[in-house]
């Protein structure tokens, strides 16, 4: 974690700025928090030190699935959408898991900064060795992010929590949002043979109300592709996923293993740009 990364976040006890001394983050009322020796900063507090995130095995499995490639079309989707990015912009990623796509995002621009947040400590691990521009915190999305107001231009939100009040204090006046969420159609050679969760039909409806009054809807991207998985990348994908907190791990072997390999599996998500409103 390097120092000017700290600088916009904020302490989550008294919401004052924090500096880095050494290897501890600190506030003017004397809140201090230690690095830990992985990079990440935990800012979690403790009211919300109970919330379970991924597990190792869940960010594993998702490290190896996108280091397979199977899930660049959205990467670079995010690419294109954030193309009018200034090169000492600041990029939050909330709900980053292993920072994919806000590395993917923050490119080769050498003053650019990004801040990953995850509620995982696994995930925050992964994250703060991508790149030593990526702060990696854990935080709780749904409660107040640690974050300076207006301290960003641009927040990624990909299968992840919508806290639509923090995500606005915490953009700058003319800062963008990119949400990305699953159609009906994501997954849907998988769903109903391994048991997987169903996208909700109504998302796109709960995903304007989330957003109403804080943002105003610029536009929307169909973002789809075909995968050729074999059994290993479609295990990894179920294990990486939500489902994998529910399903038996022998049964869920045994449907993979009659699968044709490779299999088709549809990739369909789309992806949304916001402006603060």
């Amino acid at each position: 974690m390097e120092a000017d990364l700290v600088t916009v976040l904020r302490c989550p006890v008294c919401s004052d700025a924090l500096a880095l001394t050494g290897r501890t983050a600190g506030c003017s009322q004397g809140h201090s928090y230690d690095l830990a020796k992985q990079g990440y900063l935990n800012l979690l507090p403790s009211a919300s030190s109970g919330i379970d995130g991924d597990s190792a095995a869940m960010v594993g499995a998702r490290t190896v699935f996108l280091g397979g490639g199977h899930y660049a079309p959205i990467r670079d989707a995010l690419i294109l959408a954030a193309a009018g990015l200034r090169e000492d912009d600041l990029l939050v990623e909330v709900g980053a898991g292993t920072a994919y796509y806000l590395s993917g995002v923050l490119g080769t621009a050498p003053g650019r900064r990004g801040i990953a947040l995850d509620v995982s400590r696994y995930a925050a691990r992964r994250a703060a060795k991508v790149d030593r521009r990526i702060g990696s915190v854990v935080c709780d999305a749904w409660q107040e992010l640690p974050l300076l107001d207006d301290s960003a231009q641009l927040m990624l939100n990909v299968f992840a929590p919508r806290n639509a009040a923090e995500m606005a204090r915490v953009l700058a006046p003319g800062g963008t949002l990119l949400v990305v969420t699953p159609n009906q159609e994501h997954l849907a050679e998988l769903v109903g043979v391994l048991g997987l969760v169903k996208v909700d039909q109504e998302k796109e409806r709960r995903l304007q109300e989330s957003l109403a009054g804080k943002f105003e809807q610029a536009g929307t991207e169909l973002v789809e592709s075909v995968m050729r998985l074999d059994r290993t990348a479609i295990e990894q994908l179920v294990l990486m996923t939500p489902s994998a907190r529910h399903l038996n791990h022998r049964e869920l072997a045994a449907q993979i293993a009659v699968l044709p390999e490779p299999s088709v599996v549809t990739l369909s998500v789309t992806l949304s740009t916001w402006q603060v409103a």
